[in-house]
């Protein structure tokens, strides 16, 4: 997008400048309209768990922000002389669950014929307008906190080679199709300083443009920071996406290893970005990466267990150094 002219709207309160999950338009003193967009292709064969799937998928971006969704337009692009009008059906219900799972109501959607197939949502949520919640905003002497496990996208990976075990299926799908409602309630509960969901650039890419955005470095705690189960064993056996590999290859660059006090080396080398893989998997329907100051992230976590949400502390906000994030 660097090449279009940069809006003046004085009503966009939040467009593509800081990469955040959606954008935010300003209709009055009380309402602003959160809006996003997204599309995946299978991860799974099941035409449901698809449709659930990528549905979650899109109305992440409304609650990373901190809206609620409103309103939801199926997008399919389907190869019709393929797949038959039973599996479309299968996987707009797989949606149409989740739509009404997040509170929102589907109004309608768009059908093109396509040799690949892919489906997702265009959702518009609202938010109070003084009460956005971005990815530009976290603060020094925050705290992180991150409400999903990594690693989905070396399951999909395997799965599509059909080398995942079945357990490990049943766990990544669940992460997957569980929307991120009830941790954005507890991330407006608490007052959250920032947040962003991490989906198709990791962990590192979407620390980095929080806090690139906010003016700060993210230190992150390798060992606090959660894997599934299993998905070390899947990477020894080589199973591990492109964009992966893509994302380590361009994030390096800003990001410290402090474990070693060194720059992470180029890629093509062995080094320990090796070990960070699962760090720069693309995530479908991640988490949230949320930025609260001490007080609130305690409260966080209590509400978190309470509520059956899954949080883990991951790391801390810190004062802007050489690189965007370190990993101590």
């Amino acid at each position: 997008m660097s090449g279009l002219p940069r809006e003046t709207d004085p009503n966009l309160l939040v467009g593509p400048e800081t990469s955040d999950d959606a954008g935010v338009y300003r209709l009055g003193d009380e309402c602003a309209l959160v809006e996003t967009t997204d599309i995946i292709t299978p991860l799974v064969d099941d035409p449901y768990l698809f449709g659930s799937i990528a549905a979650a998928n899109a109305l992440s971006d409304v609650f990373a922000m901190g809206a609620q969704p409103v309103t939801a337009m199926n997008l399919v692009f389907f190869p019709a002389c393929m797949l038959s009008a039973e599996v479309l059906r299968e996987i707009l219900q797989g949606g149409m669950a989740k739509i009404r799972e997040a509170g929102a109501c589907l109004v309608g959607g768009h059908t093109v014929e396509d040799d690949e197939l892919k489906y997702g949502l265009a959702v518009t949520g609202t938010v109070h307008p003084g009460r956005i919640v971005r990815n530009s905003t976290a603060r020094p002497g925050d705290l992180l906190i991150l409400t999903k496990p990594l690693g989905v996208g070396i399951v999909s990976t395997a799965i599509k080679a059909e080398m995942a075990p079945a357990s490990l299926i049943i766990e990544a799908c669940r992460w997957m199709a569980t929307l991120n409602s009830t941790a954005a309630r507890i991330m407006n509960e608490c007052g959250a300083s920032a947040c962003t969901d991490v989906t198709g650039f990791g962990l590192i890419g979407h620390a980095m443009e929080m806090a690139r955005g906010s003016g700060v470095t993210l230190v992150l705690d390798l060992r606090a920071i959660p894997v599934l189960p299993g998905v070390y064993d899947l990477m020894r056996d080589g199973l591990i996406p492109a964009g992966c590999y893509r994302n380590r290859d361009f994030y390096l660059q800003f990001l410290l290893d402090a474990r070693n006090e060194t720059a992470i080396p180029p890629a093509g080398t062995r080094s320990p970005a090796d070990d960070l893989l699962p760090l720069f998997d693309p995530q479908t329907s991640g988490g949230l990466l949320v930025s609260l100051s001490p007080g609130s992230a305690e409260r966080f976590l209590a509400l978190a267990e309470e509520n059956g949400c899954f949080a883990t502390l991951i790391g801390t906000v810190a004062e802007a150094g050489r690189h965007a994030v370190e990993i101590r």
